[in-house]
Parts: structure tokens; sequence; C-alpha cells
């Protein structure tokens, strides 16, 4: 990537649409305009107009037109937008017109974006926010999205470091200054309450449930003997068949899993092979399985006898209640075929989610985040347990350094690319 290139891409989505829309950023972005449109419109105005293949003088559509003027763009740089009509051919003739002239190059995938981080218009916590904006499935995704990409963890970090900084300044002070009679040649007992202060904060935020709870989904695991139904009731909960199901015992032998959302959040559920000694070579892999994944989940649903459950706190569930058989003790009855005590059974799942899900209003850190979170508590620990100033001050000095990271003011070239990388190419 040339970062001094006027890049172009269809920005919405593929043809054929109501509308299309083509972005064009960088230097060249007005020339580009110009040349397809005859002039520029008003900055920040919509304008129909007709736009013409330079080359050729070809017409190739009558338009929307935007032009907004740099820096004060998404992308920090020169931008305009063709809001065309969505045939394939109007908008293959359009981008073929900007690929004709000089100066001008497609875009690669998340360029846009990144360009948007490299002139200080986002930050790296902010590019992630919009990274999972794109994929968000589910209203808990959308909404823990839209907060990292609005800013929030950038704003905590930001306040973060301010006390860093005057925590730092208190030390310098001592340091260069306490020859002088009106410094301390001490740090007082609240520059220590102060510190252990901003580490106990940090340190709740580390505890709270991570993003990829909302990425991946709670893993629900389905678990039981031979023929207890859990097929059914994955496929019950699911809403779909994801599973096969049969009367003959031992019918899954592998783990199926089922991706869906319950109450606007995601969930996986697993169904598994019965839990039994076996022979059979296969099953016994199954069984294998099954026990790894139990031992993996977030929430367990067992269809057994409770004294025989493997998996402490996990949801008791009597199956096939549309069946004649013995109850038995359990936290709900349900029937996957007649769909009884279905409901009840997704208000518990959800119920027992909730302390397993970031809480609304809450950020939520993903795996890097909490890795450089970890970083600077460690600085933080070993400034408070530091007997001289000066290595007090050096590791507030790398605690701050390693906040950096987290809004991307620190290298991180290799994070980078692959973060941008997983754009589609016009954002």
């Amino acid at each position: 990537m040339a970062e001094g290139d006027t890049i172009f891409a269809l920005s919405s989505g593929s043809p054929p649409a109501a509308i299309a829309v083509v972005r064009i950023s960088g230097p060249a972005a007005g020339a580009a305009l110009a040349a397809l449109a005859g002039r520029l419109p008003e900055p920040r105005h919509a304008r129909l107009g007709t736009l013409r293949d330079p080359a050729s003088g070809e017409l190739l559509d009558r338009a929307l037109l935007l032009w907004f003027p740099g820096p004060g763009t998404s992308t920090g740089e020169d931008l305009a937008e063709l809001h065309l009509h969505g045939g394939r051919s109007v908008v293959a003739a359009v981008l073929g017109a900007l690929g004709g002239i000089r100066g001008l190059r497609a875009a690669e995938p998340g360029e846009f974006t990144r360009r948007a981080f490299q002139n200080g218009r986002i930050d790296l916590a902010e590019a992630e926010g919009l990274a999972d904006l794109l994929t968000a499935e589910t209203q808990s995704q959308r909404r823990a999205a839209l907060m990292l990409a609005g800013g929030a963890l950038s704003r905590m970090v930001e306040e973060w470091q301010q006390r860093l900084l005057g925590l730092s300044a208190q030390l310098e002070a001592v340091l260069d200054f306490s020859d002088e009679g009106d410094v301390e040649d001490h740090l007082p007992s609240a520059w220590a309450d102060a510190l252990a202060s901003l580490a106990q904060e940090m340190d709740a935020v580390l505890v709270r449930p991570p993003a990829e709870r909302l990425r991946d989904g709670i893993r629900v695991v389905i678990a039981g003997p031979p023929n207890a139904g859990k097929s059914a009731l994955l496929n019950a909960l699911a809403g779909r068949d994801a599973a096969i199901t049969s009367s003959t015992a031992g019918t899954t032998r592998d783990l199926v899993e089922a991706p869906t959302s319950l109450g606007g959040a995601p969930f996986l559920l697993v169904d598994t092979a019965g839990l039994r000694e076996s022979q059979d070579e296969i099953e016994a892999i199954g069984v294998s399985r099954a026990r790894q994944s139990l031992a993996a989940a977030d929430m367990v649903l067992w269809l057994g006898e409770p004294d025989e459950c493997p998996a402490a706190g996990a949801i008791l569930v009597q199956p096939k209640t549309d069946l004649a058989g013995e109850n038995r003790r359990s936290d709900i009855a349900v029937s996957a075929r007649t769909g009884a005590g279905m409901d009840e059974l997704v208000r518990l799942i959800i119920k027992r989610s909730k302390s397993l899900l970031p809480a609304e209003g809450e950020v939520a850190l993903n795996a890097r985040h909490s890795a450089v979170l970890r970083e600077c508590l460690a600085s933080l620990e070993a400034a408070a347990a530091a007997d001289n100033p000066l290595i007090a001050s050096e590791e507030l000095r790398l605690a701050r350094g390693t906040l950096d990271r987290i809004t991307g003011r620190a290298g991180v070239e290799d994070m980078l690319d692959a973060l941008f990388g997983s754009f589609c190419i016009g954002k």
C-alpha cells in the first residue's frame, strides 16, 4: 500500500441492488470526481449529476454526487462518494472508468479504515470495534461493537493514562527537586493509595466476561446417556435439523455444533455422543470427545440421572415428557417433539447466561486488550513494590507505553496487517 495513492472501491453490497455506493479517497479524489462529473459539487451537499467516462465520453449513469474535502472526513483525506444505480453493468462501468484515471487504483481490503487510523480519525480499539460491527449477528454483538467503535475503551484508556501521568509527575518531582524546600524527599502515602486504586480498577475490568464470548457464543453442551433425546433437544433449541435423530441408541458419535441466537445473545449448542462404556472403537472416540467438550463447556444441559451428572452447576433436564415414564428430580421438564417446556428452558438458559456475557453498557475486552492490560498491571505492581523511585518511575513509563498498544499509539504493525486485512474491500 502506498499512502499517497488515491483509492476507490464499491463500499455497498454486491450488485444488483437499488443503490450502489462507490468511494474515492486520496489527494486525487476531487480531480477524479470532476473528471467523471464535469465539476465538483458544493462540499458536503448532495447533487444529482451525469457521469461520463473521461476517456471516451460515454454516458455511465445519472448519480448522486458528494464531495468531502479533507481532513475532516472519515479517512482524513479528500473523499468523494458516487451513489449509483445498483446494476452490475453500471457499477462495473464506473469502476472501470475510475481505474483508467491516472493516479487511481482499486482499494485493498480494509484500506479505507486503515487510512482513517493512520490519519488519526480513529484509534486501533475503535477500528477493532468497526471490524466487530461488520461481523455482528446478534443484538448483544452489535451493542458491544458499537461501544468499542464509539470509543468507550479508548476513553477509559485515556483516563488511565492521565492518572498514570499524574503519578509519574509526582515521582519526577521527588527525583528532580527533592533538594528544594517545597518538595518532599519521599512520596506521600496518597501516591501509593492512588496507584493501588488504579491497579484495582484495571483488575476489575480484566475479570469481566471476555468479548470472545460475544463473538463465538456461549458454549452450551447437551449431554447424557445414549437415546436420552439430546439431538432432538438441540434441533428444537436451534430451530432447525442440525443433528440426526433416531430411536437407535448411539446415533450421535461425534460432536455436532449449531450456532444460534437466544434472547439476542449468541450461543453455540453442542450435541454429544451418549456417555457410556463402549467396546465400539468409533463410539468410544465419540464418548471421549463428549467428555472433553463437557470440560470446555460454559453451560451444560444434562439429560441423564441427576446423580450421574458429571458437571457441577448443570441444568438438569427431564426430556421426552410426552412419553409415559417416571418423573425424576430436574430443573425443568421438556418435550422436544411437542414443544412443552421449551420456552421455559430457553428462559432459564438466557437467565444463566447473564453472568457469562459482558453486561450491557460495560466495555468487553478481547484477548489482545486483556494481554496488554495484564502487562500494564505487572508494571504497576512492580512500581508499587519498588524501593527506589528511579525503578518505580521506569515501571510507570513502561505501563504508559503498554497502554498505548491498546489504542495503537505504540508499534503494532503485524497486528494492523491482520486486522485491516479482515475487512471487506471498500471499508
